[in-house]
């Protein structure tokens, strides 16, 4: 797998942005060339890919990052997906687009590195920031703001993607019972989650569970777990649009009103006020 070497210091130019949506499970990507950098971020389904001969499969909650070169992109294999796209451009100078471990790169502040593929942390943050990007042009914001907010994404990431996570610091058997906590969670989402279940589940005391999961985490497990819900719910209130009910629902809500006062209690907006102000999507179907 290619990394890509991208500059630092300097705004990166939006060239286009959307969602696409497959309209079926038969859709495979047609062969369009790619004269600048393309980002795809996966929302459902599994993209096949084939580009620069090499094939790439890319599933919900990954991205993959395309530099530009004479060669065409296009499907290898028809399936479902779903994903926000990004095209842009920099101004790259005497950086190479890819490197490998031979080579010879400039000093280490005048650029970045990203693989070209691979899991994202938080996807949900950066679809957040896909979709604003998506309401400002949409909103026929200057080139200005919208440079400003292509580089946001891609720093994101680049983020998510370079930041230590404070689990590091502990036993590998300390970092498991985390990420299986925190699967569990995101596996039960749409259920009223309770934290003596999670110890049953896993067969520790609640709260010795409870301190471990803080004290790897920074924030209490109770909290965690409606963090997560609200994430959840935010995703869902930009990316669909499915009503607010049925997502109080999906994230462990039997009664709208509750969830509505939750969420804006830890957002500062209500569903409707946060769905509303970036309302304006740029959805393909191809």
């Amino acid at each position: 797998m290619n990394t890509l070497c991208l500059p630092a210091k300097q705004l990166f130019g939006y060239a286009l942005t959307g969602k696409f949506k497959a309209p079926s499970a038969d859709w495979k990507h047609q062969s369009f060339p790619l004269t600048n950098y393309e980002l795809i971020v996966m929302t459902e389904g599994i993209l096949y890919l084939d580009y620069n001969h090499e094939h790439f499969v890319v599933k919900n909650g990954e991205y993959l990052l395309l530099p530009p070169s004479p060669a065409w992109r296009q499907g290898f294999k028809p399936a479902y997906c779903a994903f926000y796209w990004l095209h842009f451009t920099t101004q790259q100078g005497s950086l190479p687009l890819t490197f490998t471990p031979d080579t010879v790169l400039p000093p280490p502040d005048s650029y970045f590195t990203l693989p070209q593929t691979g899991i994202i942390p938080k996807p949900e943050k950066v679809v957040i920031l896909m979709k604003q990007l998506q309401d400002i042009v949409k909103n026929k914001y200057p080139s200005m703001a919208l440079d400003a907010m292509s580089t946001s994404i891609l720093t994101e990431l680049y983020g998510q993607l370079t930041v230590v996570h404070p689990v590091e610091n502990y036993s590998e058997n300390q970092k498991q019972i985390y990420f299986d906590i925190m699967d569990y969670i995101k596996t039960n989402i749409s259920r009223n989650i309770k934290i003596s279940e999670i110890a049953a589940t896993f067969g520790y005391n609640e709260k010795y569970i409870s301190h471990r999961f803080a004290q790897i985490c920074g924030i209490p497990l109770k909290q965690y777990i409606l963090k997560t819900k609200m994430d959840t719910a935010s995703f869902m209130l930009i990316d669909t649009n499915r009503p607010i009910t049925e997502i109080a629902k999906e994230v462990g809500f039997g009664d709208s009103h509750n969830f509505s006062r939750t969420y804006k209690k830890l957002t500062g907006l209500s569903p409707s006020e946060y769905r509303n102000t970036f309302s304006k999507r740029l959805l393909f179907h191809v």
